[in-house]
């Protein structure tokens, strides 16, 4: 049998009739006649025909008595007429024919007259029509080809690399900030804690160190308004996107809407990112997200989004980031501590704002000198300290020698007020209750070397005393004892532990200054650790009440007659600050002094108008508020002070983290 391909013979029907000559649908019929899938003209046989034909032997080349000559010309003849018919009749787009083309006949399959490199080059090509691919209506198409069923193309950008040139890695500094937001959601690890080694590990250079930190915290501390925002372009409810992919998600919008970061640059980045970390599947999913994101600037989202705000504390917790309960409960502590409570939303903001790191260098051991030669400029609270806004810290010798700190300016200011506050006798004994994680301790003991005084911490938790025996490291080892144990029985771990204690103090020791930084909700550091609003409930303070009535008590149990305790919180919820020191005074153990006064003298001091000074915590900035003190009946009112008074810090007035202090003195 010759290797020759058989002509295929037509009937009369029109270009794209199929079978019968009636009309088809024109998609793989080329000429015209009866056969089914027939390529010419004429009035052939058809192709059930031609299938009998063959079985039967005929036109075999063996036994058709044709010799192959003639086969071969007649082969050639109705070639010719076949194109002649097409050419006349075919009102379709022409289609070539290859001589090596394969018969369907055998397969079934419909023939579409093309090899298989001219349909790949078919369905590359860029020129297409107005119709969708699927039907449905007209379609809009990019420069690359590309059908984007969307309002407008022309406001839109897209970018300029083919899907198959597009990254599938996401850059490093992108990728860091995955991890450590991974941990902080999945861990309850603290960004704060996590961010610096994180950027250390991943070796990132000063710009992209940067980068990674504006952007973790920056969305750490807009989750909030981000969600909102994001629950109007997802199909779901916002707690059923997984973790990881809300991650990226949240990133995206806080590069589009908060950054200077060219929206297709935080498109094709976070897509990338999702492609690495999680899959190819949420990949697509984050790009649409986002793309609906960038279809609006900013200000549209946030008009948005408090449409429905039922009243102004909602409204503020959207726009603002915060809880409601922390609105309500911040605007209440304003009050509480004299300050108007119409200065909440500048508080609010103020926790939205990235904190300029403080540095302290400890009294008598460490120096700024190279922290000022790097960048770091003189801090304008307190003495000794610095601001410094120049990248890792470990980089500077003095920090990894422990001299110098990162520690902010309100912990150094109520630390220092306790060291500094009028006392009477003996001044040579002092003790740090709840000391973990080291700062204020370590500030305490290196002023009380200074003044001849030695320094037993205590931190209940073992982990949190090892940080505390870090922060202590540069102080002389007779200078100081770090003891691990409850605080609530600071006198039993003073028992068990008397051979540890320095040389002059002694297991049943009463102290002579004392303080009890107390666990508190943390809601005066949100800048710092901005995932803490998102953790913290009005049942997590509740908790906290009887613990910080409780370590107070136990403060004022081990201090002497005269002696002094600073009770200090990070938070200025009027709960745990202004009730328990309310509290406390009606017991009659202790007396308020003038705590205010007592910041306002360690504060740095100007030049007044007549040249005399003038602390930089006077006047608009004055920390201070009397509150209204009762005393049970019977028991004894002495008064420590002209001017009694409580003193809280705050992010919006001061810089600082919102720290509260009460000098109380034993009775």
């Amino acid at each position: 049998m010759s290797n020759e391909k058989r002509p295929y013979k037509g009937g009369h029907g029109k270009s794209g009739h199929a079978g019968n000559g009636k009309p088809g649908n024109g998609k793989f019929s080329q000429g015209s006649g009866q056969g089914k899938f027939n390529q010419g003209g004429g009035q052939g046989e058809g192709g059930a025909k031609r299938k009998r034909r063959r079985r039967s032997g005929a036109g075999n080349g063996s036994s058709s008595g044709v010799s192959e000559q003639n086969r071969q010309q007649s082969q050639n003849s109705q070639r010719a007429q076949n194109q002649r018919s097409q050419n006349q009749s075919s009102q379709g787009r022409p289609q070539k024919w290859d001589d090596n083309s394969r018969s369907e006949s055998r397969t079934g399959r419909r023939f579409d007259g093309l090899t298989s490199v001219e349909r790949a080059a078919r369905r590359a090509k860029t020129e297409h029509d107005d119709t969708k691919r699927g039907g449905g209506g007209t379609s809009q198409r990019n420069k690359s080809g590309h059908e984007r069923n969307r309002r407008s193309m022309s406001a839109r950008e897209f970018s300029a690399a083919a899907p198959s040139a597009r990254s599938r890695t996401a850059d490093t500094a992108r990728a860091t900030v995955f991890d450590v937001l991974r941990s902080v959601a999945e861990s309850d690890a603290y960004a704060n804690l996590v961010l610096p080694k994180a950027i250390r590990s991943h070796r990132l250079d000063h710009r992209d160190a940067g980068f990674a930190t504006e952007l973790t915290y920056g969305t750490l501390r807009h989750q909030g308004t981000y969600d909102a925002i994001l629950s109007r372009c997802v199909d779901r409810p916002i707690e059923k996107v997984g973790t990881t992919t809300l991650i990226v998600l949240r990133m995206g919008v806080h590069q589009l809407l908060n950054m200077r970061v060219p929206a297709h640059a935080a498109l094709n980045q976070s897509v990338s990112l999702a492609r690495e970390k999680i899959g190819a599947g949420p990949a697509s999913f984050i790009n649409a997200v986002l793309r609906r994101v960038s279809e609006r600037t900013p200000e549209e989202w946030y008009e948005l989004i408090i449409e429905d705000a039922k009243d102004d504390t909602e409204r503020m917790a959207l726009l603002a980031s915060h809880p409601g309960w922390i609105v309500r409960s911040m605007r209440q502590a304003l009050v509480a501590h004299g300050r108007p409570a119409s200065e909440i939303e500048q508080l609010l903001e103020a926790d939205n704002l990235a904190p300029v790191v403080n540095l302290v260098a400890l009294p008598g051991l460490g120096s700024l000198d190279e922290a000022r030669e790097q960048g770091a400029v003189d801090g304008e609270l307190v003495e000794g300290s610095a601001l410094y806004a120049s990248g890792d810290l470990a980089r500077l010798e003095s920090v990894r020698e422990g001299t110098v700190r990162a520690q902010d300016a309100g912990s150094q200011l109520v630390a220092r007020a306790l060291a500094a506050a009028p006392l009477d006798g003996t001044d040579t004994a002092w003790l740090d209750l709840c000391a973990g994680p080291g700062g204020k301790a370590a500030l305490l003991g290196a002023l009380g070397i200074q003044r001849g005084a030695s320094l037993v911490a205590n931190e209940a938790a073992p982990h949190r005393a090892q940080l505390v025996e870090s922060s202590m490291r540069p102080l002389p080892e007779d200078s100081y004892t770090v003891l691990t144990g409850d605080g609530r029985q600071i006198r039993e771990t003073l028992r068990k532990n008397a051979s540890d204690l320095p040389g002059f103090i002694e297991p049943g020791q009463l102290f002579d200054r004392v303080m009890v930084d107390v666990p508190c909700s943390g809601l005066g550091a949100l800048r710092r650790r901005p995932e803490a609003r998102w953790r913290k409930s009005p049942r997590d303070i509740a908790e906290l009440l009887p613990l910080q009535r409780q370590l107070l008590d136990a403060a004022i149990e081990a201090t002497r007659p005269g002696g002094v305790i600073a009770y200090v919180t990070c938070s200025p919820h009027a709960a745990e600050t202004q009730n328990i020191v309310a509290e406390v005074l009606e017991s009659g153990a202790v007396s308020l002094l003038d705590s205010a006064a007592a910041l306002r003298e360690v504060a740095l001091h100007t030049e007044g108008a007549n040249g005399e000074p003038v602390s930089v915590l006077a006047g608009e900035k004055d920390p201070g508020h009397t509150p209204e003190i009762k005393v049970k009946k019977g028991a004894p009112v002495v008064k420590a002070s002209e001017n009694p008074t409580t003193a809280q810090l705050w992010p919006h007035v001061h810089g600082t983290d919102a720290m509260f202090l009460a000098l109380l003195r034993k009775n």
